[in-house]
């Protein structure tokens, strides 16, 4: 069995293994449902929502956090193992249903697909939380955009090329056995297990969340999210209406675009470990606001690639790295499961309850104006972090 006590720099594989399977299943929702539902001659707006039914379970977080914290004397494993076969089970049984006559079947299912992926996702959280310092947060937060958006990259090419070549029924069976596969490297590594006293998990978290600083964070994660949450659907969906790409063009900037934020994560991570959170947000928040406004003169797939990626990197750099790490840093470790995935949850509703409606947001404004707002919407975002306390080493 591995120790991460001895093996440190273990920690950034093992994380990043573990969200390579959160990154291919959003590959899937916003990537291939899209280019599926649209050569099944299905709309977009149903489109949206179908995937944002099925990005529920990410804001319900707060659900599995208390869970996985009450039961937190059979260790945070057993909780990635069940996690993951949900989550491929799910996915591969997808791949036998028709939208077309059964899309109510099909939205259960890419449900049930999400369900078992953010169990696994609350649950690395917050053995993170539980094994990491605050000096090693914004590398951890890297490792694991970097596993996130490589599952996102690498699915967005290869499930694009298979269903151009394979059909979409060999899409989904291939992404059930990816997702199985990243639940492997857990098996070998050894867990130092801390049984929480469940008397105390209420009080602690009511304590935390009546703090100001906690709120401010809180409020800040929503709103800033909503900017990934509304382009998440719209860019790909642009690219095949306006800029007429086929799957595979489409597939290979999408990937592009996650490659970016890999590298952004990197940046952000780092930097901000050096010279503080709020700095670097500052900084890559100004550049994603004037980046998502550049969309609008998006109008050859040489200026999609070239905004689309620079909206990844400054993405990648903020929201990622830098901003998931400050809320690492004021996440109370005695509760990190419940008080994580309540923060995340605030944040994931941001952007997948407003994503769940971007289709009809893009119907009654059109693109210009949609990507107009979608940029504005960082100004708020940049007000809040001013009133936020960093904490400090």
């Amino acid at each position: 069995m591995i120790d991460l006590s001895k093996h440190p720099t273990l920690k950034y594989i093992l994380f990043g293994d573990l969200y390579f399977s959160e990154g291919l299943i959003l590959a899937l929702t916003t990537v291939i449902l899209v280019l599926f539902f649209t050569e099944k001659d299905i709309s977009i707006s149903t489109t949206t929502i179908v995937g944002g039914i099925a990005s529920i379970p990410w804001v319900m977080k707060f659900v599995y956090g208390p869970t996985i914290d009450f039961f937190s004397k059979y260790g945070r494993k057993n909780f990635i193992f069940l996690g993951g076969i949900i989550g491929a089970l799910s996915i591969f049984l997808i791949a036998f249903i028709d939208p077309n006559t059964s899309i109510a079947l099909f939205t259960v299912f890419l449900f049930m697909g999400h369900f078992g992926v953010v169990l696994l996702d609350v649950t690395a959280d917050a053995w993170a939380i539980q094994i990491t310092k605050k000096s090693e947060r914004g590398k951890i937060n890297s490792a694991m955009t970097t596993g996130f958006f490589l599952g996102t990259a690498i699915g967005s090419v290869l499930l694009t090329y298979i269903a151009t070549h394979f059909g979409f029924e060999t899409v989904f069976i291939t992404s059930s056995f990816l997702i199985f596969l990243t639940i492997i490297l857990p098996i070998f590594v050894r867990e130092k297990r801390i049984e929480i006293k469940r008397k105390i998990i209420g009080p602690l978290l009511v304590s935390e969340f009546k703090k100001r600083n906690t709120q401010l964070v809180a409020l800040f994660g929503f709103v800033v999210t909503i900017n990934f949450g509304v382009l998440k659907f719209v860019i790909p969906e642009y690219m095949a209406d306006v800029l007429i790409l086929d799957k595979i063009q489409i597939g290979v900037l999408t990937a592009l675009y996650y490659i970016s934020i890999v590298i952004g994560s990197f940046i952000g991570g780092i930097s901000s470990d050096i010279f503080g959170r709020k700095k670097i947000l500052y900084i890559t928040l100004s550049g994603l606001l004037i980046s998502s406004g550049l969309l609008i003169t998006a109008d050859s797939w040489e200026k999609i690639a070239l905004i689309y990626s620079s909206i990844g990197i400054f993405m990648g750099a903020s929201i990622y790295s830098a901003g998931s790490a400050l809320v690492m840093d004021i996440t109370n470790p005695k509760i990190s499961g419940s008080q994580y995935s309540f923060l995340a949850s605030i944040s994931n509703f941001g952007g997948t309850g407003i994503g769940m409606i971007s289709g009809t947001l893009v119907l009654i404004l059109g693109y210009n104006r949609f990507f107009l707002y979608s940029a504005w919407i960082i100004c708020p975002a940049l007000l809040i972090l001013y009133f936020i306390k960093e904490k400090k080493n």
